[in-house]
């Protein structure tokens, strides 16, 4: 029996003001709210919505068979929770199916596991106490940022216990094989790599509505007849695609939401099974193993970071950037730590290299760097005043471990109190 793994990506970035040179060490505020609180409403009322109500009127036809997973960053979650408080509820009533994962994603939708491990594992873990606090779910598979892996970043990610990881079946890594299978990571064997059918999602995403495309128009009995056709062996095709591609890349008018509402029936029809990310994983063997000693994302052709890492300018932002992980690790500044996550958005990065038209203001990948660069100097200069760059690295690494060890204890002593509560209880019954 062939199946469909589904993954939707929810996230938007806080869109940046126009924030001038002059401004650096006067202004400390970086955002736009207006333009921020419109571009959500936009999304969520055109797509996100539209989306989750017709995933859950998937599951109520398809009497649960329906599964998927949803990935969405916990700055997603916030800006919901601020401008549209009905995605919640939404979300909620969607835990409570069953049949949709709430898969774990970096909180900031940053690069941090390409450059910061501790970061990395930090954002981690904040996304997914929002999961467990908002939907009472957690999950052991990843979908990294842009769905960023390679060998290094596999063992890292094993090692903060995940067992599965999400990533862009890339033919450069895949060769002549098919991303339809369940991989073993090279460099974390116990780890499942599970790889995007680009073919399939990028079908959805960009050509749906594309009267040039070879398969258009495409519906639900022609899309499932590709998944039927597929060789017998083959498991899974996984498609994942940003949830934007349904109302607003892909209109509603375009039909793309009775497409999906047609789907379950259809695959039902030809013995077409639908399943998690953690379902894929936990169901089938390992097929072979991937090697990705460079990192791959599903962004561009090449699929690779050259996105975001390509030019100088993206490189040094990046760089400047990370470089002060540490020191803002160690800062009690609750403002500046939020900035510090905001300001690692993937896609401050992205409009560096390439401005897509309606996603910012900025006239030019250079503006926006100019952009960018005038507010990571005001934020440099406050991560100064707290912690001088004349601190050598070698006493912020003591500081760092003595923290550690302090929350290592407090964790442990919370345990310890935990169980004492509980047997207190038992004793008392």
């Amino acid at each position: 029996m062939k199946n469909i793994c589904f993954c939707f990506q929810m996230h938007a970035p806080y869109k940046m003001k126009r924030y001038r040179f002059f401004e650096i060490g006067q202004d400390h505020y970086y955002y736009d709210d207006m333009q921020t609180e419109e571009h959500m409403e936009y999304i969520v009322n055109a797509s996100y919505i539209p989306l989750c109500h017709t995933i859950k009127e998937m599951i109520r036809l398809s009497k649960g068979r329906f599964h998927c997973a949803l990935s969405i960053t916990g700055i997603a979650l916030e800006m919901f929770q601020q401008f549209a408080p009905e995605m919640i509820d939404i979300l909620k009533e969607l835990a409570e199916t069953g049949c949709v994962e709430f898969v774990a994603t970096p909180y900031a939708y940053s690069l941090a596991t390409v450059y910061s491990e501790t970061e990395s594992a930090e954002q981690l873990k904040l996304q997914q106490a929002m999961t467990k606090e908002l939907f009472g779910v957690q999950s052991t598979t990843i979908c990294n940022t842009e769905l960023v892996y390679s060998d290094e970043i596999a063992i890292q990610l094993y090692q903060q216990g995940y067992k599965t990881i999400m990533t862009e079946g890339a033919k450069h890594i895949l060769s002549w094989k098919s991303p339809n299978y369940v991989y073993q990571s090279a460099s974390a064997p116990k780890m499942k790599v599970l790889m995007r059918n680009s073919n399939l999602s990028d079908e959805l995403a960009f050509h749906f509505a594309d009267p040039n495309w070879y398969n258009y128009p495409i519906d639900a009995e022609k899309f499932t007849a590709q998944l039927a056709a597929l060789a017998e062996e083959e498991q899974v095709a996984n498609i994942w695609v940003d949830a934007e591609t349904f109302g607003v890349r892909q209109h509603s008018n375009s039909g793309i939401f009775e497409f999906l509402k047609a789907l379950p029936y259809h695959a039902m029809d030809k013995s077409i099974g639908f399943m998690t990310p953690s379902e894929v994983a936990k169901k089938f063997s390992n097929n072979d193993v991937v090697v990705a000693p460079y990192p791959i994302t599903w962004a561009g052709e090449a699929k690779d970071l050259s996105i975001y890492t390509g030019n100088d300018l993206q490189n040094e932002a990046l760089q400047k950037l990370y470089a002060v992980a540490e020191r803002v690790h160690l800062c009690q500044d609750k403002q500046l730590k939020r900035d510090w996550l905001l300001l690692q958005d993937v896609n401050h990065f992205h409009y560096m290299n390439h401005i897509d038209q309606g996603a910012t203001h900025f006239e030019s990948a250079y503006d926006a760097f100019i952009n960018y660069m005038n507010v990571l100097s005001d934020f440099l200069q406050r991560v100064d005043e707290q912690y001088p760059t004349t601190i050598e690295n070698e006493e912020l690494n003591e500081l760092l471990k003595t923290i550690n060890n302090q929350e290592m204890e407090i964790a442990k002593l919370e345990e310890q109190i935990k169980a004492l509560k509980k047997k207190e209880r038992v004793a008392k019954k």
